[in-house]
């Protein structure tokens, strides 16, 4: 039986409506909640496909689709997955545990975005696995973009989980080669900080990504 995640260890898996008027005060309060999607608009064209690995309620997603790109979300909270259902129901939300997604029969995507945590949050043990199905889900030379923090002051949880030298190793174990490491979603270069934005490619595909680069500061 597989571990539980450290998000339904954290939350019980019933946290989505909480977790949506959490982001709309903060939306309501002139706060930024939309760095993640212009991060990942800037790494390439409106129409391409992107998966919002860990959607939770989907604001990534359905951001970038506001935007003209061709998004789908996953997420194995269902709580989560109603609100971002209701919000957006044009757009593909499936229920799945990262760590067993199988795309098989869907087109790959161009980007996989996993915003929020997700990689630290996953159930422990399944990391290197989850980054396998991730980058079997991407098209050749396609991006996965990842943010989560690398101490207690940025996660909610009392300790790291992950390491940088364990996800680049999960990635590279995978196919897929660091491209650029950031800061925050805003693009500030990494400093070797308590959080940071990997940008991984996957090996054997284009070296350009539409005309567009990560945007520096």
């Amino acid at each position: 039986m597989e571990p539980k995640s450290r998000w339904a260890e954290i939350t019980g898996e019933g946290a989505g409506e909480r977790y949506a008027a959490r982001f709309a005060e903060l939306a309501a309060s002139g706060t930024d909640v939309h760095g993640e999607a212009r991060l990942c608009a800037a790494l390439l064209p409106a129409g391409a496909r992107v998966l919002d690995a860990g959607c939770g309620t989907g604001r990534v997603a359905i951001r970038l689709a506001e935007l003209g790109y061709d998004c789908a979300g996953v997420d194995l909270d269902g709580s989560m997955l109603a609100v971002a259902r209701r919000t957006a129901p044009e757009l593909s939300w499936i229920l799945a545990d990262l760590s067993a997604l199988d795309l098989a029969g869907t087109a790959p995507f161009d980007l996989v975005v996993a915003a929020g945590n997700v990689v630290p949050l996953l159930a422990p043990g399944t990391e290197a696995r989850t980054v396998a199905r991730l980058a079997a889900g991407l098209r050749p030379g396609g991006l996965l973009v990842a943010g989560f923090g690398l101490d207690a002051r940025h996660l909610p949880l009392s300790s790291a989980t992950v390491t940088l030298a364990d996800y680049d190793g999960w990635c590279e174990a995978s196919g897929l080669n660091l491209e650029r490491r950031l800061a925050t979603w805003d693009g500030a270069a990494y400093d070797g900080g308590g959080y940071a934005v990997s940008v991984h490619r996957l090996a054997d595909g284009p070296g350009a990504d539409g005309g567009r680069s990560v945007p520096e500061q």
